[in-house]
């Protein structure tokens, strides 16, 4: 017989509810006592009606004393307060975009990102990664803006995929639920805000709203279909060979998601093949762009290049060693989000790579 227990939750709500009481009462009560104790020795201390520089400068010293606690009192309440509403927030845009797992149906998996929003994690690049009776499906977007206010677009178009991922036989049907999600979320917002929330959009109106979107599928084999939005072509990673890092591309990419309708056929292209040991790397278009001081890009392909020759594609290690070198360039936090998804494939046991440590080369199938 199973029995619901509910004493343990309400001893609990009931101590975070006076804990809660307890810490406003506090809040409330020490400034008030603070303001009692100045006003007392000003009515009451003799010290207080003297004219003497002596008896003025104790006076001083007292109310100063007392402003600094009131001081100190609010900031600490401030910053209690701001550092629950950030763990809230994290929490909530950790749910949001939900870490990779570092290995999925024999894929080598990192990813990360950069906010152009200092107070948000994550901002208006979107990726998820699901292995499907189809093949593992990819998916990397860029909602047009960043931060908090892209925030929504990206639940709406991610939502849609990890369904849509698993439902759609063929990766032209994902295409289309994601292209029908975000038109609806379009609508719903250009009904529910007021014109004059929509006029206030720092991009412009939510009508021109859109987003890039480029999804892959990878075969057992590696091979790799995408279709691509408006999104930038990811690149093939493979230490040792002459040329480590290439473009795989497929041709012109089709318009953003919500600037266009998609066409009538909706056919992958085959843009190539992942072998063993070798790795693919997604991203967003704040990284080509980001400039330094002298408006100078970013050299990604150059500096990723630097990064894989020789080595082992190690998906978590190529993400920070990118990141170094693009805060370095930048010189500060970046102006727009910058995404990176990386995957290598481990489907076969690895070939040894040159610069890899002898006796773990190999990665076998999980």
């Amino acid at each position: 017989m199973m029995r619901i227990q509910t004493r343990a939750p309400t001893r609990t709500f009931r101590t975070r509810t006076f804990r809660t009481r307890l810490r406003r009462a506090l809040l409330l009560g020490l400034p008030a006592a603070w303001g009692a104790l100045a006003a007392t020795y000003e009515l009451t201390c003799p010290i207080a009606r003297q004219n003497s520089l002596g008896a003025r400068i104790v006076s001083s010293a007292v109310f100063f004393a007392v402003g600094c606690g009131l001081i100190l009192h609010v900031r600490q309440g401030l910053l209690r307060e701001l550092r629950e509403v950030r763990a809230v927030a994290g929490a909530a845009q950790s749910v949001l975009l939900r870490p990779l797992p570092p290995r999925l149906a024999g894929l080598a998996l990192a990813a990360g990102q950069l906010s152009a929003d200092p107070a948000a994690s994550i901002g208006g690049d979107l990726y998820d990664v699901a292995a499907t009776d189809h093949g593992v499906r990819v998916v990397m977007g860029d909602v047009r803006g960043h931060g908090l206010g892209a925030l929504a677009t990206v639940n709406a178009v991610l939502g849609s995929f990890r369904e849509a991922a698993h439902d759609e036989r063929e990766l032209g049907g994902v295409l289309r639920r994601l292209e029908r999600t975000h038109t609806r979320h379009v609508r719903r917002r250009v009904r529910d805000e007021p014109p004059a929330v929509a006029d206030r959009e720092p991009e412009g109106s939510l009508a021109e709203e859109f987003v890039t979107v480029l999804l892959l599928e990878i075969r057992q084999d590696g091979t790799v279909y995408a279709l691509n939005c408006g999104h930038p072509w990811p690149f093939l990673l493979r230490p040792g060979a002459a040329r480590c890092v290439e473009p795989m591309t497929g041709g012109d990419p089709m318009p953003p998601l919500g600037a266009f309708p998609l066409p009538a056929g909706l056919t992958p292209v085959r843009c190539g093949r992942i072998l063993p040991g070798e790795g693919l790397l997604l991203h967003t278009d704040g990284i080509e762009d980001a400039r330094d001081a002298r408006g100078r890009f970013f050299p990604f392909q150059a500096e990723l290049t630097e990064t894989v020759r020789r080595r082992t594609v190690v998906p978590k290690a190529v993400i920070h060693a990118v990141y170094g070198r693009l805060l370095g360039h930048v010189g500060g936090p970046p102006s727009d989000d910058a995404a990176l998804l990386v995957l290598r494939n481990d489907r076969k046991r690895v070939p040894a790579q040159a610069g890899a440590p002898v006796g773990r080369s190999a990665h076998p199938v999980p």
